[in-house]
């Protein structure tokens, strides 16, 4: 096979124009087209890229900063935010850089980027920066990354409204290649209208990969002639809050409509004039629509036998009323498909109120007052079918094709009712120094807070309760007054104390009560991929902002196998070994006032690279358990609280040994009082037999013919490899001239949880629409994990006689076993289940972990 054409850079080379990309590659490529678009129209204009991370934008910063020289040659400047609403002011100013006569470029185009809780922290400068609005050669395009599901966030959040009440027009791509479409027009669109742009980035979008067309010229784009006020639409030097809101009000909206209705971003896809039902949906909601229409058998030929109509809604606020009347004229009802608060179905019902034809709108609720499509949590392709199904026989539409359908989606639904017989929930790493930092003495109770520590609360440590991110301890500040108990602990993460916590911190101390900060630094934001913190922040500098802020008492609190300076920390702050922890927090809670402990260890999983990569030394010593001494007490598991000690059975009972493959030389374990531990300095690993291993000759195999899509889900543990494979798989398929489509249900799995991927595989792009597989439509299943493979979640996805599976048996134990030594998986059970819901000989299970370890050798693991 010649795979000379295909490289990995392609994904930035604008060369090359059929590109594998997941989202958070399409921004670079996107800022790239935008540079090369505007020297090509003989401008010379620079970009500015910042914001802050997280799901599903955790990604951004990181991919930027590996396309920094390709970016750097293009003018574009990426500069992470310490907070999102920070990031915003930057970009209000780089607007700004050409008006006083001052500027290097003829303007700056920006990216913003940042999840629904940042858009909403950000509302005051957004509001601010719009009304200001946008440079006539620069624009602003907003990355809103929502998570409808709540599958990483401490809240389930949409982000439109927030933008509406700012008055910022919110585009909706429904795959990675409208990504880089919708991110051309928006800029134009905000150079065109003087407003700032959103594009609504979800899971199913921006944390999928596809095969798209990155051409600089893709986009043909038209500015259309309209009314302008005097001194045009853009941002200015000098201007009053009342001409700003004028402005935006009487012609800026008017101006993004008419630049939409120039574009057509808005279309009528399946369908013709004339027809009676026209079916509305935007983003990822097309894409679900797209799949239900399919599980009903309807093609672009049944549609408009049926007489129905769909319109793709690009620009989801403001609606161009004019395309959507156009379409809309004879239609006798129309079905919006949208999840969340409705934003385009009160669009759709104002535009048509006084047209006076008697259609109907369905969206929320039908015209009886029956719930459609619900505003809370998300709707899927099988629940929309469901419902369009039930609609279009209703209205007399029902066919043969239709029934059919609609009786395979009820089987899938009565045969998909499992329920979970063990679960795999996300868990501290091996090592993570939240193992102790989070331990509260016995009588006292903390509060979490956003960061890895947020998991401590399902680990019966007495800590319940968070806050929105920089708020950790405020509540306490509100209800100290009215509690009986005099003192709590408040866990705060460093990336988070960094982004806006330190404003609680001086909350408390203004208010004056008691209460002890955890400032947990662990010299990595750990929840979303292990980056630094930005602005060089230090345990140094932290504890003597502490200490100006008139913090009553500081401790500094640290592991001592680390190299840490203690003279670079203030002469009032106390210092303590890690093992005194307990003995400070006891002291401290007797304290009055604000108080805070800084407890320094670096992250397990940011330390485990830094090793890799050299950055930071490796200890020469191995942790060992002699099962014939060990007596099975689970006294290492409490002590340590880590997932790297395993059972293992022996004729005598179960015993304990130490994953070594995941083991992070924490060495709290040995904290425990027991004889069975044995330590080994100097000792090495075996050499790989991988080094020397030769892929014998393997026969081309015998492809089947694809028939539509053909549909894979891949499962494991997080930091596994199962994203690997899933990247891997939908690259060889790029590389065969195939479409492919990727997206990672990875949710928490960085920290050990379940993950999923779902990859869907086409002889074209094109074919291919939702990439997330739905219930009854895996043909292939990939199970690094027993227990997530055999989840609910995943044997609804299967359907007996059409999904196969091979399953990886070797038993990777949970949480759970920290703190009862008696837990056990119920691996037989499981297996049992696979194999009797996919049917005789359609499950594979295999224990590749052990044939994997035979063939290759220990080192491996380790």
């Amino acid at each position: 096979m010649n795979t000379d054409r295909v490289r990995l850079s392609d994904r930035f080379d604008l060369s090359c124009s059929t590109l594998l990309l997941n989202g958070t590659q399409a921004l670079v490529r996107l800022m790239l087209l935008q540079s090369e678009r505007d020297r090509r129209a003989g401008l010379n204009t620079a970009g500015y890229v910042t914001g802050y991370r997280g799901s599903p934008l955790g990604a951004v910063d990181m991919q930027m900063t590996r396309a920094q020289s390709e970016l750097e040659a293009a003018s574009v400047r990426f500069e992470a935010a310490l907070n999102e609403d920070l990031a915003a002011t930057a970009l209000w100013g780089a607007q700004q850089s050409e008006l006083r006569g001052e500027g290097r470029y003829d303007g700056v185009f920006g990216l913003w980027y940042g999840k629904g809780p940042g858009v909403d922290r950000s509302g005051d400068v957004l509001r601010h920066a719009n009304m200001a609005g946008a440079s006539r050669h620069g624009g602003v395009l907003m990355a809103l990354g929502d998570d409808h599901t709540g599958e990483s966030s401490t809240t389930l959040h949409q982000s439109e409204w927030a933008l509406v009440d700012a008055y910022i027009p919110i585009l909706s791509p429904a795959g990675v290649q409208e990504i880089l479409d919708y991110g051309v027009f928006g800029y134009a669109l905000s150079r065109f209208s003087g407003n700032w742009v959103g594009l609504k980035c979800m899971k199913e979008t921006v944390e999928s990969t596809a095969v798209v067309d990155g051409r600089v010229d893709r986009m043909r784009l038209t500015s259309p002639q309209i009314e302008l006020p005097p001194g045009g639409l853009n941002i200015r030097l000098t201007d009053s809050p009342r001409e700003q809101e004028a402005r935006v009000i009487d012609f800026r909206r008017a101006a993004a409509e008419s630049f939409a209705h120039a574009n057509q971003i808005d279309r009528r896809v399946h369908g013709k004039p004339g027809a009676a039902i026209g079916i509305v949906a935007a983003g990822k909601n097309w894409l679900d629509l797209q799949h239900a229409l399919d599980l009903l058998g309807i093609d672009t030929n049944e549609a408009e036998r049926l007489g129905i109509t769909t319109y793709k809604v690009g620009m989801a606020w403001p609606l161009d009323e004019r395309s959507l009347r156009e379409w809309a004229a004879g239609l006798e009802l129309i079905v919006v498909v949208e999840e969340k608060r409705k934003l385009i179905e009160v669009q759709i019902k104002e535009a048509i109120f006084d047209d006076r034809q008697g259609r109907r709108v369905y969206g929320r609720r039908n015209d009886r007052g029956e719930e459609l499509f619900q505003t809370r949590y998300a709707l899927d392709p099988i629940m929309i079918a469901r419902k369009l199904g039930s609609i279009l026989v209703e209205e007399g539409r029902g066919t043969d094709r239709i029934a059919a359908g609609l009786e395979r989606l009820e089987r899938s639904a009565v045969r998909g009712n499992f329920q979970d017989i063990s679960q795999r929930l996300p868990y501290f790493c091996s090592g993570c120094p939240h193992n102790r930092s989070t331990k509260v003495p016995d009588g006292s109770r903390a509060y979490a807070g956003i960061g890895c520590h947020y998991m401590v609360q399902w680990m019966d440590r007495e800590t319940v309760g968070f806050t929105q991110m920089g708020g950790e301890g405020a509540n306490w500040i509100g209800e100290a007054p009215f509690s009986q108990r005099g003192h709590v602990f408040q866990n705060l993460g460093d990336g988070t104390y960094n982004h806006s916590g330190i404003m609680a911190v001086r909350a408390a101390v203004a208010a004056d009560v008691n209460i002890t900060f955890k400032l947990l630094f662990n010299d990595a934001v750990a929840m979303t991929g292990g980056q630094i913190n930005d602005g060089g922040l230090t345990a140094a500098k932290v504890t003597r902002e502490l200490e100006a802020i008139g913090v009553r008492r500081i401790a500094v609190v640290y592991d001592e196998k680390e190299d840490i300076d203690l003279a670079d920390f203030p002469s009032s702050a106390e210092k303590h070994k890690r093992g005194a922890l307990d003995q400070v927090q006891r002291r401290f809670r007797d304290i009055s006032g604000v108080t805070a402990i800084v407890y320094v260890q670096t992250c397990a999983a940011e330390k485990r690279r830094r090793r890799k990569r050299g950055l930071l030394p490796d200890p020469d010593r191995r942790v060992f358990i002699n099962t014939d001494v060990c007596e099975g007490c689970g006294d290492c598991g409490v002590q340590s609280n880590c997932v790297s000690i395993i059972p293992v059975e022996t004729p005598l009972g179960r015993k304990r040994a130490i994953d070594q493959s995941s083991c992070n030389k924490d060495f709290s374990c040995l904290n425990g009082f027991c004889p069975s531990f044995v330590t080994l300095s100097g000792a090495k690993i075996r050499e790989s037999a991988a080094a020397g291993f030769v892929v014998p000759e393997l026969p081309e195999p015998e492809m089947p013919a694809i028939h539509r899509t053909f549909n894979m889900v891949i499962t494991g543990v997080g930091g596994t490899g199962v994203v690997t494979i899933g990247a891997i798989v939908a690259m060889a398929a790029h590389i065969d001239g195939k479409g492919a489509g990727m997206i990672e249900m990875a949710g928490l799995a960085q920290k050990g949880g379940a993950v999923h991927i779902h990859c869907r595989l086409a002889d074209r792009p094109q074919d291919i629409s939702a990439i997330r597989v739905a219930v009854g439509e895996a043909d292939c299943v990939i199970g690094g994990d027993l227990v997530v493979t055999a989840s609910a979640g995943t044997l609804e996805l299967m359907e007996t006689g059409r999904t196969r599976a091979v399953v990886n048996s070797h038993e990777i134990n949970t949480g759970d076993f920290t703190r009862d030594t008696e837990f056990r998986l119920p691996m037989e059970e499981l297996g049992q289940r696979l194999e009797a819901a996919l049917g005789a000989g359609h499950a594979h299970i295999v224990d590749a972990s052990s044939l994997a370890r035979d063939l290759l050798g220990d080192s491996i693991y380790a």
